[in-house]
């Protein structure tokens, strides 16, 4: 994979997914950086381009669809995964914003590594 490529931003709320999302996304080759809260989050797409992004649906600030559709104001081609424990795949809500084209894939929690891997050979990596 590309290493000159935009890194892929991770926001969640809890430390470890951010971790175990950083090291799944690097191992993959590309560069990883990552948010605490949708504040945070924001902050970075300031001043950072990305070729994708992984977004807790529960955040502490604001809710992880609602930082979805702030994300695709500032940028209307940016892939977004929800990655949630809250939402299922048929949840009527999820199945919404994928039709909607807000965001491009749900992830539950747990998930399998090659789950994530697929997503970004998917998403990242066009």
């Amino acid at each position: 994979m590309n290493e000159k490529q935009a890194p892929i931003l991770v926001v969640d709320d809890e430390p470890e997914m951010c971790w175990i999302l950083e090291n799944i996304i690097r191992k993959t080759g590309l560069a990883c950086m990552t948010a605490l809260s949708a504040r945070e989050a924001m902050s970075l797409t300031e001043s950072n381009q990305f070729s994708m992004t992984f977004l807790d649906a529960k955040l502490p600030d604001i809710d992880g669809l609602e930082l979805a559709r702030k994300l695709r104001k500032t940028n209307a081609h940016l892939p977004i995964v929800i990655v949630s424990g809250y939402f299922y795949p048929d949840d009527p809500t999820i199945e919404g914003v994928l039709q909607e084209g807000l965001i491009a894939a749900f992830v539950g929690k747990p998930f399998d590594h090659d789950e994530i891997v697929s997503v970004i050979t998917r998403y990242a990596c066009r």
